[in-house]
């Protein structure tokens, strides 16, 4: 089953599989939606064995910049519809654990970058959501894993319109202003390309031994590493201070 606000815009998918899909309208920041979108799915299809939990928008704003109204409204997209989901997806998946192929839970993490700050607080909340899910499913026979993309040639990528606040302060312009100014503006088109990126997460939820995180594309790998590299460098410097504030033994 694919959903949107606007079943229009899947209906492409669902004229290429007549068969093996649907289209359903669901706003995952509408609590009667998500009843009933998950109630057709296991109507039509017997079980969910996957939830590909996507849904989400960005917001493109400095901390100080923010908009108490945006940043709440986000987080019902982003954070609180995506739980909202797996609640309800979640009893019939643990009703179907003996059957003899995995159920999946995909979402997505952090993007870390000027302008970002509350978008990635939204998918902070998703990477520490799964991660205390994936430990909870685990016997149930029930997997996670959380997506990592770099820029993708997607509606959602870079050059799609994500909100921005009102009033934006001269004292960010070489921070998040310019990181605001070229996405907005970017030209050319991103490496990652969608459909390998789908057949990527179709390996993974059809692996016997799936990664609770999976990184896509290039960019995102190499903005990984640098952060990893970052992390473990601090670690290492301030090793012994962190070491000191346990009693002596």
């Amino acid at each position: 089953m694919v959903t949107a606000r606007d079943p229009k815009q899947v209906q492409d998918i669902v004229a290429a599989h007549p068969k093996k899909s649907v289209a359903v309208a669901l706003d995952v920041t509408n609590p009667r939606q998500v009843t009933e979108a998950v109630a057709h799915a296991e109507r039509a299809f017997g079980a969910i064995d996957v939830l590909v939990n996507n849904a989400g928008y960005g917001y493109l704003a400095a901390v100080e910049e923010g908009e108490d109204h945006e940043v709440r409204a986000m987080f019902e997209a982003n954070f609180f519809g995506l739980a909202a989901l797996i609640r309800r997806v979640l009893p019939g998946m643990a009703c179907t654990r003996a059957r003899p192929h995995h159920q999946h839970f995909v979402g997505r993490r952090p993007d870390r970058q000027p302008s970002s700050g509350y978008y990635n607080a939204t998918k902070f909340a998703v990477e520490g959501l799964s991660e205390a899910l994936a430990k909870e499913v685990e016997p149930l026979g029930i997997r996670v894993t959380v997506i990592e993309p770099g820029p993708f040639q997607t509606p959602t990528g870079p050059a799609a319109p994500s909100s921005r606040p009102a009033i934006r302060s001269h004292a960010y312009a070489q921070t998040s202003g310019a990181r605001r100014a070229v996405i907005t503006g970017r030209s050319g088109k991103p490496a990652g390309d969608p459909v390998r990126a789908a057949d990527a997460i179709i390996k993974v939820v059809e692996s016997s031994a799936p990664p609770l995180n999976l990184i896509l594309g290039r960019d995102g790998l190499d903005r990984v590493r640098v952060k990893l590299t970052e992390l473990m460098s601090s670690i290492d410097q301030w090793e012994a201070v962190t070491l000191s504030a346990d009693f002596p033994q």
